[in-house]
C-alpha cells in the first residue's frame, strides 16, 4: 500500500513522472491487461480491484471493461464514424453540422473556417478546440493540441480495450452557440441497461468551472458527489425531456452508456458516446454515489469476442451532414 502511495504523489509532482507512470501502465498492459488495470485502481482509490464480485460503480465498469466487448463500442467511441450510429437510431437530426475532415493538421487551412467553430480529435479527449473568436485564436498552440491528439502511441497508458487510434482525424463542425452567447452546458446522461438514470450537468469550462448530478426529474443529487469536483446548482434545461428521449434511444443495447449532449436553448444536439468515464476511475462521484451507481449497473453474462472490426472512414473534406 505503501508502495501505491509513494508512486501517486511521485506522479503528481511533474510532467515527465506523469509520463513514465503511463508507460508503465501500457507495458503491464502489453503482458497482462488486468494487472495493468487493478494497479491503476489501486494507484487512484487505494482499494483492491475485485472482478470476481464488482460492487461499486467504477469497479463493474472495470469488469465491463474486461468482460463485456463488442464492435459496436469501437466505432461508437469515434466522434466521427458514431453519427452513423445516430443515424441508425433514427435520431440524425440532433447531429450536429460538420464543416471537414482532415488527416492531419496540414490538411487545415485557417483562413477559410469559419469565424466560429470547434475542432476535435475523433479518438480520445481533451484535443479539442473551442475558438469562439478566430481574431484570437492561438493557431501554433491549437497545432500542438491537435498533433498531440493525433499521435499514435504503442503503449495503451489507460488500459482499455474498445479505442481503435490508428485511423485517428480532425473534424471541424459548427459551433455551438446559446441565447446568452455562452459555451452551451454539457448534459452527461448515465444510461443503466437502456434507462438514463443519472443527468451530470457541466457549465463554465473556461471560467469558473460548475458540475452537479441530477436525477432525470433534475433533483438535485448533491448527496451523490464528490465536493471537491461538483460544486454549484446548474439550470434545468427546458428540452431536458427531448435529452432523455434521444438518451434512451441511442443506450437500448448496452449494459451502461454515457450519453452526452449539448442545449442551445431550444435544440438538443449530440455529443458523443462514453463507455468508461475517466478510464473507469471517476472522482464526480462519492463513495455513496460509487455505491448507487453501482447498485443500478446490473452486469449482463461475459461476451468477450472480437472487440476491433475494420473500419472505413469517410474521406470526404468536406461534408455537411
Amino acid at each position: 500500500m505503501k508502495v501505491f502511495n509513494f508512486i501517486k504523489t511521485i506522479a503528481k509532482e511533474s510532467k515527465i513522472l506523469v509520463h513514465l507512470y503511463g508507460c508503465f501502465i501500457g507495458i503491464i498492459f502489453l503482458f497482462s491487461p488486468i494487472s495493468a488495470s487493478k494497479i491503476l485502481y489501486r494507484i487512484s482509490t487505494g482499494k483492491k480491484l475485485d472482478l470476481e464480485n464488482p460492487k461499486g460503480f467504477n469497479e463493474k465498469l472495470m469488469w465491463l471493461k474486461h468482460n463485456w466487448r463488442d464492435p459496436v463500442k469501437t466505432k461508437c467511441s469515434d466522434k466521427l464514424l458514431v453519427r452513423e450510429f445516430v443515424k441508425e437510431r433514427g435520431c440524425e437530426e440532433i447531429l450536429n453540422e460538420i464543416y471537414a475532415v482532415y488527416d492531419n493538421i496540414d490538411e487545415i487551412d485557417w483562413s477559410k473556417l469559419p469565424h466560429q467553430f470547434v475542432l476535435k480529435c475523433t479518438y480520445g479527449s481533451g484535443a479539442n478546440i473551442i475558438c469562439t473568436n478566430k481574431d484570437k485564436l492561438d493557431i501554433k498552440k491549437a497545432k500542438y493540441i491537435l498533433k498531440k491528439g493525433l499521435k499514435i502511441g504503442f503503449l495503451n497508458k489507460t488500459a482499455e480495450f474498445h479505442g481503435d487510434k490508428s485511423t485517428n482525424k480532425i473534424i471541424c463542425e459548427k459551433y455551438i452557440d446559446t441565447l446568452q452567447g455562452e459555451v452551451p452546458i454539457d448534459y452527461k446522461v448515465y444510461c443503466f441497461n437502456g434507462k438514463p438514470k443519472i443527468v451530470l450537468a457541466v457549465k463554465d469550462r473556461f471560467k469558473g468551472l460548475k458540475k452537479m448530478f441530477y436525477d432525470t426529474e433534475w433533483n438535485c443529487l448533491e448527496q451523490y458527489a464528490n465536493p471537491k469536483v461538483c460544486n454549484g446548482n446548474i439550470e434545468k434545461p427546458e428540452n431536458l425531456d427531448l435529452i432523455i428521449f434521444y438518451a434512451k434511444k441511442l443506450s437500448k443495447g448496452f449494459p451502461f452508456v454515457r450519453a452526452d449532449f449539448y442545449s442551445d436553448g431550444s435544440r438538443v444536439v449530440f455529443g458523443e458516446l462514453t463507455f468508461t468515464p475517466a478510464a473507469c476511475l471517476s472522482k464526480a462521484h462519492n463513495a455513496l454515489g460509487d455505491a448507487y451507481f453501482g447498485e443500478l449497473l446490473k452486469l449482463p453474462p461475459k461476451s468477450i469476442g472480437k472487440y476491433r472490426e475494420k473500419r472505413i472512414y469517410v474521406h470526404n473534406k468536406n461534408i455537411n451532414n
